[in-house]
């Protein structure tokens, strides 16, 4: 996983060298990948819409059924819930929460602050999930702070667009294209089914899980995301393995994946509730 910051639970989960020279999210927004990985510049999407959480990134994000009277939905990673990663099997819904996101504005800066009235729903299994209902409005968070929600794209993604990838933890965005699907992303225990594959210049790295990944041609949320093979082992843990149809393993160092969004749509109902009964709704189920 794109390890999440600063909390016990993981230090507990990923020992003392997970924080090894983890620093204050900075203060300004940084409009690229990483300068000494040379990678390509991220021009497009801003940063509205996009959350710090206190370990972890997030985005504010409308889904197709949302309206403006709505409670807002944030979304994040199954991994970065507060209470910990849920177990293979497990499936989160409707637990409270308190806790509270850092809206960001276009340019990166701090504009206020939202907090949950709940988990919604949130799993590490098919998937990596996380999506959190806050006490304020769509309406209200624009009236107040300026900043709009994202759309969720209710369709599957597209092979070879470019996207990026938008963290509010780090003020970054790192910048590259979908190069394809990950049959079954395997790591540490978890499986994931068609997961999103960057090419390799989005070079994500702790704290950036949760972060909305983004078509720059619509601006719309395809995915979110959520790990990297990071030192090129197999299936482990921040190490993920492709397996195909017929169960051939593939690792791939240095290679980031992300989660597809467009599975939350059919589920999400009338006043935002998460509705696991509802037509077309693949996510797995308690």
């Amino acid at each position: 996983m794109n390890r999440p910051l600063a909390t016990s639970l993981s230090a507990a989960l990923f020992g003392a060298a997970a924080l090894t020279g983890i620093a204050a999210a900075p203060a300004a927004a940084v409009d690229h990948d990483t300068a000494a990985h040379g990678a390509k510049v991220a021009a497009t999407p801003s940063f509205e819409g996009t959350v710090a959480l206190s370990n972890c990134s997030g985005s504010v994000v409308k889904m197709p059924t949302s309206q403006p009277d709505d409670p807002a939905l944030v979304l994040s990673n199954g991994h970065c819930l507060e209470t910990g990663m849920p177990s293979p099997g497990q499936v989160v819904k409707d637990q409270a929460s308190s806790r509270s996101f850092t809206l960001l504005t276009a340019g990166g800066w701090r504009a206020g602050t939202v907090r949950a009235s709940k988990v919604a729903y949130a799993t590490m299994t098919d998937t990596d999930i996380s999506l959190y209902q806050v006490r304020s409005t769509y309406r209200q968070i624009e009236s107040r702070y300026g900043i709009e929600a994202l759309d969720v794209d209710a369709a599957h993604p597209t092979q070879g667009r470019d996207i990026t990838v938008v963290s509010g933890y780090w003020r970054e965005k790192y910048g590259c294209s979908l190069d394809g699907f990950a049959h079954r992303l395997e790591e540490a225990g978890w499986t994931m089914k068609d997961s999103l594959r960057y090419t390799a210049d989005c070079r994500t790295k702790g704290g950036t899980s949760g972060s909305p990944v983004i078509d720059d041609a619509t601006g719309k949320v395809v995915g979110v995301n959520n790990t990297r093979n990071e030192d090129g082992e197999r299936c482990t843990l921040n190490n993920p393995c492709e397996v195909d149809a017929s169960g051939q393993v593939t690792v791939r160092p240095g290679i980031g994946y992300g989660q597809e969004t467009y599975i939350i749509a059919p589920c999400v109902g009338a006043g935002n509730k998460v509705d696991l009964d509802r037509a077309g709704c693949t996510l797995p189920k308690p």
